[in-house]
């Protein structure tokens, strides 16, 4: 889907630092890392010593160049001690189940954007070069709380760079659901289907979401760190599934049941707003939002990225919404991206 990745300068010699870096983002993008480039450290930051214990296992022939420090991102002097000496930040670290932080929403808070305030002051403050933060479609017209603190999350990062004068560059990417990660619907349905379920739940029959492998993703954001300016909002050009068509395509045999929107649920989701049209650019594999307000030198504008690929302004009232997305998954095809999963 994507092009390959390329200049490996980018992270050779590099330390890098993942926040919530226990996650299935997490242990894709160091495997990814480790087999593509020539690391001077990786370092893992999270709240789970078990989750911590296993993935050091897992990478155990690595331990000459990979730490982990448990810490949380609401720790701003924890964070900082973590991020010295750090050259590059992924910042993937989040309470993401919608549900919950409906119920428990200073928790949210909390976490998705003071932890966010942390991370841009602690880079500042270390003077890393690149930060890269992930966002999620539902920070785009935010109906429920997890994508309003992601939506200030993403502001967050976009404003850092005129607070770092070029000294950090801040970006984000946003991308929509992916396939098989912790938490989502494939595994749900999976466990159901396990135990011998006679249906499978669906909130509402016409509901659809963007679709992206986990691999699709981790190639997607190491490419934009080759890209990025600073101030970008990325954004991948992928497909979309009818949630109708994935309980075909995982139980052919299975009734569907109509269930309800939940609270804080969208029947399609967005990643280009109409409302930011004006600052939308799209290339052949890409979306990006520039930002509204930069008061530093730039070395190009935003028609064109560092890699020399050249995009061009979206039409007025262009909005990137799944419903309405050109390119959908048959039933055939989500198979096949389940098993990538």
């Amino acid at each position: 889907m994507f092009v390959s990745i390329g200049d490996e300068l980018m992270f050779n010699g590099k330390s890098v630092l993942i926040t919530g870096g226990t996650g299935s983002f997490g242990h894709r993008y160091v495997s990814t890392l480790l087999s593509q480039y020539n690391l001077k450290r990786i370092v893992i930051y999270s709240r789970d010593e078990l989750k911590q214990y296993e993935m050091a296992m897992k990478f155990q022939d690595y331990t000459d160049i990979m730490r982990f420090f448990i810490g949380d991102v609401r720790d701003s002097i924890r964070l900082k001690e973590a991020t010295r000496d750090i050259d590059i930040i992924i910042h993937a670290a989040a309470m993401k189940h919608v549900p919950i932080a409906e119920y428990n929403p200073m928790e949210c808070i909390k976490t998705n954007i003071h932890g966010a305030e942390n991370i841009i002051q602690a880079a500042l403050d270390n003077n890393v070069e690149h930060v890269m933060a992930l966002s999620t479609d539902k920070a785009a017209n935010p109906i429920n709380l997890y994508g309003a603190t992601k939506l200030a999350s993403d502001k967050l990062f976009v404003a850092a760079n005129n607070m770092a004068g070029g000294r950090t560059k801040f970006a984000v990417v946003r991308y929509g659901n992916v396939v098989g990660s912790r938490g989502s619907v494939v595994p749900f349905f999976n466990k159901l289907i396990k135990e011998g379920s006679d249906s499978l739940p669906i909130t509402h029959k016409n509901m659809t979401r963007f679709w992206i492998t986990l691999q699709q993703g981790v190639d997607f954001v190491l490419r934009c760190m080759e890209r990025m300016d600073g101030g970008e909002i990325f954004i991948p050009k992928i497909p979309s599934v009818r949630i109708v068509d994935l309980a075909k395509a995982m139980a052919p045999d299975l009734p569907i049941k109509i269930i309800g929107i939940r609270p804080g649920e969208k029947l399609h989701e967005i990643m280009c707003p109409a409302d930011d049209s004006h600052l939308t650019v799209e290339f052949d594999d890409h979306f990006i939002i520039s930002p509204s307000i930069t008061f530093y030198s730039r070395k190009s504008n935003f028609t064109e990225n560092l890699l020399h690929e050249k995009g061009i302004t979206v039409k007025q009232g262009f909005e990137y919404n799944s419903g309405s997305n050109i390119n959908f998954l048959d039933i055939n095809t989500i198979k096949s991206y389940n098993q990538m999963s």
